[in-house]
């Protein structure tokens, strides 16, 4: 008998009974024991690197994958928590390669054809991904992930009636089950033109950015023409030449990557963030140029913040909130006297305050930001159309606003 395998079995075992339980900080602290007295077993490394997955680490799981990869690089197992490892980390473009290896060898379980869509929708490819959804589907047909996720595809290729379809299968399924407002409620709202909520449910607009924080800036600036931040920020360049001094003190909501804060910082002497998305606030925390970033509900952080500004800028952020109300009011709360308010919509006629287009972003019409800037005390200095990006070609119309708090 060799007592160093015995003692590896045992404590592996212990390991996976844990794991399986769901304790796994014990079932990390076995399967080390059990590296500890034989190193290198790639059974035991590819649970501790699932384990560590699972404890959102992912990145001290890619090195026990390479060791077991270094010994058999064809591990299918080891491919799949590669890829959900660099998935994780918002490294798609790797994780890729690592999934279609799996659902290429052939014989693949409906859970890694999941994740080759997933993967493939947020690198924005819904037309790749449906196959794979559609895989799941031919295996699993009551998948509510898979409906929701066929769901979304089809919305993004611009296949309403079917998008409607299966998200309503999807909600059948119970995929809202467990959100206080359901995200496929929300897109099926935003599809069928009817029962749009004022807000979207949180956990959507965080899932979206987060999934989409690694490519966010590229895909902006070159794919959609993202031109709002610097409209906003060449607004602020031009008053600050025209008073002869920087700007106090700025607030970016729903900062995102910081590509505003980039452009601000020398026209201020304090600047802070905040934002929903703790991904993007990595991102913007790298730029080096935020005194202070915050992660919350932009109406939730004006509500409570006892900082105060005299400039406030919203630069794309307003797509994702439908009722400006509750905005508008914070933004005079934490304005000083005499400060600047600049945001920018998508616009919507005039007909409406807001609504939730099919692109399941709002919009918000001209009379009702003239509404609010009267409403809450605001002198709206000027407002002006113009484009906020580009979808299939042709510019999405937008507004541009300026507001001034009273002195």
């Amino acid at each position: 008998m060799n007592p160093d395998f015995d003692t590896a079995r045992a404590e592996f075992l212990a390991g996976l009974q844990c794991q399986q339980a769901g304790h796994l900080q014990e079932a990390e602290a076995h399967y080390r024991a059990s590296l500890a007295a034989l190193p290198g077993r790639a059974s035991t490394l590819t649970n501790l690197a699932a384990t560590l997955i699972t404890l959102a680490r992912p990145d001290e799981a890619l090195p026990l994958l390479a060791e077991v990869l270094a010994q058999d690089p064809a591990d299918l197992q080891a491919l799949a928590y590669r890829g959900l490892a660099l998935a994780a980390l918002q490294r798609d473009t790797e994780a890729l390669p690592c999934f279609e290896r799996v659902v290429q060898a052939g014989g693949a379980h409906p859970a890694a054809w999941l994740q080759h869509a997933l993967c493939l929708a947020r690198l924005n490819r819904p037309d790749a991904a449906l196959p794979s959804c559609q895989r799941v589907l031919d295996a699993e047909p009551d998948s509510a992930e898979a409906w929701a996720l066929r769901g979304g595809l089809l919305k993004d290729l611009g296949q309403v009636p079917a998008a409607i379809e299966a998200l309503r299968r999807a909600v059948a399924l119970g995929a809202d089950a467990g959100i206080d407002t359901g995200i496929q409620g929300y897109l099926l709202a935003s599809l069928q033109g009817h029962g749009a909520p004022p807000q979207p449910p949180q956990a959507y607009v965080q899932g979206l950015f987060d999934g989409y924080a690694a490519g966010f800036e590229h895909h902006l600036l070159h794919t959609l023409r993202y031109r709002a931040h610097t409209v906003l920020t060449d607004a602020v360049a031009g008053a600050v030449a025209a008073r002869g001094r920087p700007f106090q003190s700025a607030l970016d909501l729903g900062c995102g990557s910081g590509l505003c804060g980039a452009a601000l910082r020398p026209q201020v002497q304090a600047l802070h963030g905040v934002d929903l998305s703790p991904a993007m606030l990595q991102q913007a925390a790298a730029r080096g140029v935020y005194d202070t970033l915050m992660l919350a509900d932009v109406a939730t952080h004006l509500q409570s913040t006892t900082q105060r500004h005299d400039l406030v800028l919203a630069a794309d952020v307003f797509i994702y909130i439908g009722d400006l109300e509750a905005v508008f009011a914070g933004v005079r709360r934490v304005l000083l006297p005499g400060g600047r308010f600049g945001c920018s919509v998508e616009q919507a006629d005039d007909a409406a305050d807001w609504l939730l287009q099919p692109s399941a972003r709002y919009a918000q019409s001209a009379r009702y930001l003239r509404t609010l800037a009267r409403r809450h005390g605001f002198t709206l200095l000027q407002m002006a159309p113009g484009a906020v990006r580009h979808e299939q070609q042709q510019p999405v119309a937008g507004l541009y606003a300026w507001l001034e708090a009273p002195t």
